[in-house]
Formats: C-alpha cells, structure tokens, sequence
C-alpha cells in the first residue's frame, strides 16, 4: 500500500479543499403571497404550490 513520503501541508490541504463549500439555497418569490421561498417547494407562509393551496398555513 502507498504510504505519502512527506505530510501534506496545510496550505496544499486548504487548496484542495476550496471546492468543498456549501452555498445559499436560491430563493424565489412566491406568486400568491410574495413571501421569499425555495422554488419547486410549497410555499411555508400560505402553502401553495403552482396556484393551488396544497397545505394549509400556519396560523399564529
């Protein structure tokens, strides 16, 4: 089995790693209530999907 002849340093390590970022979800308006949402996914705040209410909102 190969076995590395030197440790790897951090800045090698680091530069590897670069890549392996995570990023903010996209985020779309919602249509009926204008509230930022996740597209493709039912709206959290008054639960449409595509133009019909598919779960019922939240009530505070």
């Amino acid at each position: 089995m190969a076995v590395p002849k030197r440790k790897t340093s951090k800045a090698r390590r680091d530069k590897r790693r670069t890549h392996k970022k995570s990023e903010a979800p996209n985020l779309t308006t919602c249509p009926q209530c204008g509230e930022a949402m996740v597209p493709h996914r039912a709206c959290p705040s008054c639960g449409a999907y595509r133009g019909r209410s598919i779960t019922e909102a939240e009530k505070d």
